[in-house]
């Protein structure tokens, strides 16, 4: 993506969707946390022809998905205080969080793969089999939608949780 907060559309939306089987805020958190492998290659001056590297393949991503996982379920006191904030039914155990890590990370690589030239995500293999399949302003556009209808139903939950309430 040109910028990671892209990102927060489609996995807001998916997490928030599919959030009795997914770890929302890990799933979420996942898909920015991938991208830390890009910060560190700018700042690091390496960047070259890609920015893009291990992180953002399906194998190795997997990997760093399940470290943040469980890094997360280390935060889990944390991470529920934050989600009765939102005020979004929350209940997870550790199996949950691990997983919603990898697929966070795995969404955020299937989109960078289809926007990046320099992703690998089917890494050994060099091609990227994704690249193109929808133009940069699709890509854009399927982000920005996702994360309109995602606020929507978020706002529309909160008003249902008032209403119940009165």
């Amino acid at each position: 993506m040109p910028t990671t907060p892209y990102h927060f559309g489609p996995a807001g939306l998916l997490g928030y969707i599919f959030r009795k089987w997914i770890d929302l805020p890990v799933f979420v958190l996942a898909n920015v946390i991938v991208d830390i492998e890009v910060l560190l290659v700018n700042l690091m001056g390496r960047h070259g022809s890609t920015i893009h590297r291990f992180g953002h393949t399906f194998l190795i991503g997997a990997v760093v998905g399940a470290m943040w996982g469980f890094v997360a379920y280390l935060e889990l006191p944390l991470i529920s205080w934050l989600m009765k904030k939102t005020r979004i039914p929350y209940q997870t155990n550790a199996p949950k969080m691990i997983i919603s890590g990898v697929l966070g990370v795995w969404l955020h690589v299937l989109i960078d793969g289809i926007y990046h030239y320099d992703v690998k995500p089917f890494w050994p293999i060099q091609k990227n089999y994704l690249l193109g399949l929808l133009s940069h302003s699709q890509v854009k556009w399927i982000c920005v939608i996702c994360a309109a209808i995602f606020v929507l139903l978020y706002v529309l939950s909160l008003k249902k949780q008032t209403a119940e309430k009165q």
